[in-house]
């Protein structure tokens, strides 16, 4: 989820939409919170590891 939110982060750089620039940043910030409580052990939708 990180990797493509600098994926299109970059893309919506690049391109000048600014659509995709802010589900980048969304999904960058998601997938960065999701990361860090799936790495302090709370379980996430079910799962004992977000990855």
């Amino acid at each position: 989820m990180i990797v493509l939110g600098i994926i299109l982060l970059v893309i919506g750089f690049l391109a000048g939409i600014t659509v995709l620039w802010t589900i980048g940043i969304v999904l960058v910030v998601l997938g960065a919170i999701l990361w860090i409580l799936g790495s302090l052990g709370h379980a996430l939708f079910g799962r004992k590891h977000y990855w």
